[in-house]
Parts: structure tokens; sequence; C-alpha cells
């Protein structure tokens, strides 16, 4: 989601060449990106992607995913109808157009319609809805049209609940309709709430985590405790931090910190390890700017923490749980 904003395509497809070659085969994009959204980058990260397919050839060596985006102010610039039948066509059709590609392996929601608390708002204030409709059957009819036509291959989900990813299994399952496979939801070292209730769908229902910032926007990396990048996107981007830099996540980093270092590892590679370890995980979303932190974050797959440094991880969370949800 850095490409066409913090990243140029030269340095994207580098990046790409570099995760390829490491054994990397999931690319993960969105049709909003890059980030922050707004109308003069929309699809920038799709086409650059595009770009690398074409270049390369590479195309039948990635596992590709993308997302249509939610409905809400911040996207205002794109859309504003939501999963309707016609605001899907439109955004499958552009994306594939920007990817230069004639199926995506896994197309997903990026958020719900519907409001709920999916980015780690506290005290969500909760109320009756008046204008959402329950249309998760006409969504996955929708979708279905798509795999039979061969569009895209697969679905998933974003962002979402519990009780959405009830919902859309218990339609795929009486209705007949296609089964969503991925849930793509936050979770890192400091904000772990996946563990309340997903996490048992994900192992019953067998709909794996596809997780995101797992190193908090940066924030659990060495880079953000010693202030040497001024260019991150906690620096770059504070509003889409706030959650991770509060007194409570900023302290909790400091004693993960202390913690990888007495084992000598990075803050990076122990978030990342923890991660990677995860019963109800099936890939983990890196994000890097530069060639040098993607290496880091690939090299974490090598790592595999002991009991012991997962306990020691656990005691932190005991004292201070959850300081960015």
């Amino acid at each position: 989601m850095t490409f066409g904003e913090q990243n140029t395509e030269a340095e994207a497809h580098e990046q790409l060449d570099y995760a390829l070659e490491q054994g990397v085969n999931f690319v993960d994009t969105a049709e909003m990106y890059s980030v922050p959204a707004r109308a003069e980058t929309y699809g920038a990260t799709e086409k650059i992607i595009g770009s690398w397919f074409k270049k390369t050839g590479n195309r039948e060596k990635i596992i590709l995913a993308s997302k249509i985006c939610g409905p809400g102010p911040y996207t205002s610039h794109i859309r504003s109808t939501g999963f309707s039948k016609e605001a899907i066509t439109e955004a499958i059709h552009g994306s594939l157009q920007r990817l230069q590609t004639d199926y995506i392996d896994l197309y997903q929601l990026h958020w719900p319609e519907r409001p709920v608390n999916c980015f780690g708002v506290r005290d969500f204030p909760y109320q009756i809805e008046t204008q959402w409709k329950d249309n998760f059957a006409e969504i996955l009819e929708t979708l279905d049209g798509f795999i039979k036509q061969g569009k895209i291959r697969h679905v998933g989900l974003s962002n979402e609940s519990p009780w959405g990813v009830m919902r859309y299994l218990e339609e795929s399952k009486t209705k007949n309709l296609p089964r969503m496979l991925t849930l793509q939801n936050s979770y890192s070292l400091l904000h772990r709430t996946y563990e309340a209730g997903l996490s048992e769908i994900s192992i019953r229902e067998n709909i794996g985590l596809l997780t995101y910032s797992p190193l908090a926007f940066g924030i659990l990396s060495d880079k953000y405790l010693n202030n040497t990048s001024k260019d991150s996107r906690a620096n770059l981007f504070p509003s889409f931090c706030l959650r991770y830099t509060t007194e409570q996540s900023v302290n909790a980093v400091k004693k993960y910190a202390a913690l990888a270092q007495k084992h000598n590892l990075t803050l990076a590679q122990l978030s990342l390890a923890f991660v990677n370890q995860l019963p109800f995980v099936t890939s983990n979303i890196i994000g890097a700017t530069k060639i040098p932190q993607l290496k880091e974050n690939i090299e974490s797959i090598n790592i595999e923490l002991s009991q012991e440094i997962i306990d020691e991880i656990n005691a932190v969370h005991a004292l201070m749980p959850n300081p960015a949800a």
C-alpha cells in the first residue's frame, strides 16, 4: 500500500523482485491504495503491481489478492454505493485492468458496509442502524457470478467482526454460495483482540487470519524507538498511528524491545516471529518501504520463539493488555 506514495515504481519493482526470490508468493493490495487514500493516487499500487507483471511475466508465480473499498468519507472519492452489484462490478473490472491480469486469486471486502468497530475505536458507540439492510446473500451471489466468469477465484473478508464472519459462513452454507476463506484483520503485540472470539472461528471454521499491521505501522521496530526514520508512516501520517503511539502503547513497546534485546533479536523479528507461530494465522502480511526492512521482515520466518520467550511476551501482555485496541 506504500507503492505510489512512499515508494516509486522502480523501488516497488525492486521489492517485488527480492520478495519473490526469497520465496514470497502472496501479494496483497486494494483498489484504494496507495495510502493515505486520495483521488490523486487511487489505484496507484495496483498499477505498479500490474506493470511489474507485464515487465517480468511473473503473474503465474503470485497468489494475488485485492479488495473493494467499503463506504465512508475516507473513500467518498471512489464511490458511495457500498457493495452493490454495480459497485462490485466496477471495482473488479477496474482492479483487473490496473493489475493487467485476467483474474484475481483472492478478492476481499475491505471493511463492512454496516457501522461496526473495525478500526480499534475504544467504547464504540453502537446504535440501531436504520439505513443498512442485510445483504450478505446478495453480496455472495454477485461474487459468485464473477467466480463463475473466472475473474476472481476465491473470496475473503477484512476488518470483520465475529458476527459478520459467521453470517457470511451461514449464507454460504445454507444457500450454496461461495465461502469466505480468509479474514484480513489487524493483529500485533499491541493489538491482540482477535483472540477474544475470532481466533476460535478461524480454527473451527477453517477461515485463516491474514494478519495486517503486525508491526503496528512500524511502531514495533527499532527505527521508531530510536527515532531514526523521519520518513516512517508514523511520522508522515500520524493520524494512521494514533492508537499505536499512545503512552500505554509506547510503554508496552519499550518492554517488548527490552525482551527482544535480552534474547538477541530485533524488535521487528520478535514481533513478526510471534505472529508467525500463531495457530490461526494463514499469512503474515508485511510491508516495507526499504529493502533492508523487507529483508529483516522476511528473515523472521526462520526464527522460532522458545516457550520461554512466548511466556515472557504473555507476561508483558498480562500487565499491559491490548494498549492499541
